[in-house]
């Protein structure tokens, strides 16, 4: 079993939040560049903050339904970033948009959503993130039922939906996630963060991670 489980806080949009999310633990910062999203930022504001993130946290760059040209510039701007593919993009259009960088892929769960065949479909993808079906793509601090997850997938999960500092250490006993992903959890307003949630989370999710190895 793996010895920590991945944090990504994602939807940062302020330089403040970006360094009270590194200085609390987290391994990954979601920056969106999907316009629809009120957590939405410009390529130009993405790499302002990128700046500010050591070496260790790795950049993920969330796209919903992009255009190619717009994740080649992002990936030639922040070469560092992992990409996020929340849309509706087939494992072909991953595998174009994506060039060779490393991408993760959302499944937006829902009763009866086949996530062994999904991930089979994109085996390219370096992990699944799992969020709850909601109207729009993502975002809506939803929760969905974690007893529709299979056993035995061997793809990486990160588990996203509804996270908060209050539920984290129950989805993690009970999925095992290789992540976590939260946004909303950790907010006071949407791309705004509170600073004692995000720190509060992951001490949360340290803890948890303490618990089940002993």
């Amino acid at each position: 079993m793996q010895a920590a489980t991945f944090i990504k806080i994602c939807g940062l949009t302020r330089a403040q939040d970006v360094g009270a999310a590194v200085h609390a633990g987290a391994h990954f910062l979601g920056f969106v560049l999907y316009p629809g999203s009120p957590r939405y930022i410009p390529l130009e504001r993405a790499i302002e903050l990128c700046a500010l993130m050591p070496p260790a946290v790795k950049p993920v760059l969330l796209f919903v339904n992009a255009e190619r040209v717009d994740v080649q510039a992002a990936c030639r701007a922040i070469p560092r970033g992992i990409l996020q593919f929340h849309g509706d993009e087939t494992p072909q259009q991953c595998k174009e948009l994506a060039d060779g960088y490393p991408y993760w892929r959302a499944a937006r769960m829902h009763e009866g959503f086949d996530l062994k065949a999904f991930a089979e479909q994109y085996a390219q993808a370096q992990a699944l993130v799992l969020d709850a079906h909601v109207q729009g793509y993502g975002g809506g601090g939803q929760a969905f039922d974690w007893s529709w997850l299979p056993q035995g997938l061997s793809t990486p999960l990160i588990l996203s939906g509804g996270l908060n500092p209050d539920n984290v250490e129950a989805g993690i006993r009970q999925i095992r996630p290789w992540g976590v992903d939260v946004s909303s959890g950790v907010e006071v307003a949407k791309g705004i963060k509170h600073h004692p949630a995000m720190q509060s989370f992951c001490q949360a999710v340290r803890c948890t991670d303490q618990l089940l190895s002993t």
